[in-house]
């Protein structure tokens, strides 16, 4: 089975950094040759072959002023869809996703995604460690500047390596991937509270250590939730900035009561992920 859902949990390691390069060869066998398309790039990441449970990533390479999309892309977008099942030895995939960058969507909105260069982790679990392991990936996702372009490509490698080549930046690149977390967590970048207001609205009161730049990102349940992206309030409580959304985007004859929610914190080279039931 491929499941190619996000993992709700730290693995303990670090996140995943791309080449700086933009014209950087594969490492060995330990990355796949780039997979070119008009404004950019996509590879994969092996890390060192040892025992069931594999690190690997997906990179991609933008040109400048072009982006790509996170899990939940925002008010307009595509996410980056991927398909696993013609690998050789594994059991399952799972994709973990770095902290997004808001963009002007152009048309009064707001997109969720990355730009230049990013790397989506992998989990991968072996069905027989003592086999070799070969990941093949068709991946389906959109660049946009002022138009999007569907792209798709097809990649695989094979993950050979005692010790990769990649390893020590697929380790520290995880650190870029939200770590889990809970409302009142004493974490100097942290979720106080979240409460209901009237029928139709969420606000979320955040403390920061310091006046940096903070996001809120929220997720339903499932994919056809479209709640908006939070804004923050020019006047809150001392000491807190407060978001708030509205809870537009409910699938239709559902009861938002209850409903399970994701949140997702960043601030500067902070983030964290927060699951929480709509009171």
């Amino acid at each position: 089975m491929f499941d190619m859902v996000p993992i709700r949990a730290a693995l303990g390691l670090a996140a995943i950094v791309i080449a700086s390069s933009p014209v950087a060869g594969a490492h060995g066998q330990d990355a796949s040759p780039w997979q070119r398309d008009g404004h950019s790039a996509v590879r994969l990441l092996a890390g060192s072959h040892s025992g069931s449970v594999l690190l690997g990533g997906i990179g991609f390479q933008l040109d400048p002023g072009w982006k790509t999309y996170w899990r939940t892309p925002g008010d307009s977008g595509v996410p980056p869809r991927f398909d696993f099942s013609k690998s050789d030895n594994i059991e399952a995939v799972t994709v973990l996703w770095p902290a997004p960058t808001k963009f002007d969507d152009g048309a009064g909105g707001i997109s969720l995604g990355y730009h230049n260069q990013i790397v989506l982790p992998l989990r991968i679990v072996a069905k027989n460690p003592e086999k070799p392991v070969t990941l093949r990936a068709a991946i389906n996702y959109a660049v946009c500047e002022k138009i999007c372009i569907p792209v798709d490509a097809n990649v695989e490698l094979t993950f050979n390596s005692v010790a990769s080549t990649e390893d020590s930046a697929l380790f520290a690149a995880l650190d870029t991937v939200p770590k889990p977390a809970n409302v009142g967590d004493p974490n100097p970048l942290t979720i106080r509270d979240v409460e209901r207001e009237g029928r139709s609205e969420v606000l979320v009161d955040v403390l920061t250590p310091d006046s940096r730049e903070v996001n809120l990102f929220v997720e339903g349940p499932t994919p056809d939730w479209g709640l908006p992206v939070p804004k923050l309030l020019a006047h809150g409580p001392p000491g807190v900035k407060r978001f708030a959304f509205a809870l537009d985007g409910v699938p239709p004859g559902v009861n938002p009561q209850g409903a399970a929610l994701k949140l997702t914190l960043v601030g500067g080279d902070r983030a964290y992920e927060f699951n929480i039931n709509l009171n």
